[in-house]
């Protein structure tokens, strides 16, 4: 949803050859999924919904294959959001998607911040705390568990800017826009994927 020409353009140029998935049949031909998304959460889960690739995007977010959450590809991954009271998310990251607080000032949030490193991976390889990428949002994702945190962003109150379990990596920065960090990022979660696609053929 909005995003996604400057997401694939994103990928190619840091070597990958994106496609867009409009079935879940189509998962089948991949090596790594991203999820972007601007817009609503609801908007968003009703539109996966339709498409036949809520259930498809949800198994393989949990299935421990790469996975790249972007924005509310991030926050889908919840189990709910204050900006649509009672539609479900993914589920698969307890916790919940919150407002930020009047008392931050401006809300959205729209432009530059800095991201800290909580948890080194090879997603953040090539990047240092107090680098600054771009967002565009208005909620943000509040995991119960503080072990899924890998990057956390102070805007007016702390939050969890991105996670990271396994093969699963989710911002809610834009790193399409966020130029030679978000770029970085995106060659990390191909660099991923592909040693990834190497061990399982030299396995078989």
């Amino acid at each position: 949803m909005g995003n996604l020409r400057s997401v694939e353009k994103a990928l190619a140029f840091v070597g990958a050859t994106p496609r867009r998935v409009r079935s879940p049949d189509e998962l089948a031909e991949v090596a790594g999924v991203v999820l972007p998304g601007v817009g609503a959460f609801g908007d968003c889960a009703v539109r996966l919904a339709q498409t036949g690739l809520w259930s498809p995007l949800r198994d393989w977010a949990s299935s421990g294959k790469p996975f790249l959450g972007i924005c509310l590809g991030y926050q889908l991954l919840f189990e709910e959001s204050e900006e649509s009271p009672g539609v479900p998310g993914f589920g698969l990251i307890p916790g919940k998607v919150i407002r930020f607080p009047e008392r931050v000032g401006k809300v959205p949030q729209i432009g530059w911040n800095t991201i800290r490193i909580v948890r080194e991976s090879e997603f953040t390889y090539d990047i240092r705390s107090g680098e600054f990428v771009y967002f565009v949002h208005s909620y943000f994702p509040l995991p119960r568990d503080p072990e899924w945190t890998a990057l956390e962003t102070d805007y007016g109150v702390p939050f969890a800017s991105g996670v990271h379990r396994a093969a699963l990596f989710a911002v809610q920065f834009h790193p399409e826009k966020s130029q030679r960090v978000g770029l970085r990022l995106m060659a990390n979660f191909v660099e991923v994927t592909a040693r990834r696609e190497a061990a399982l053929s030299s396995s078989s």
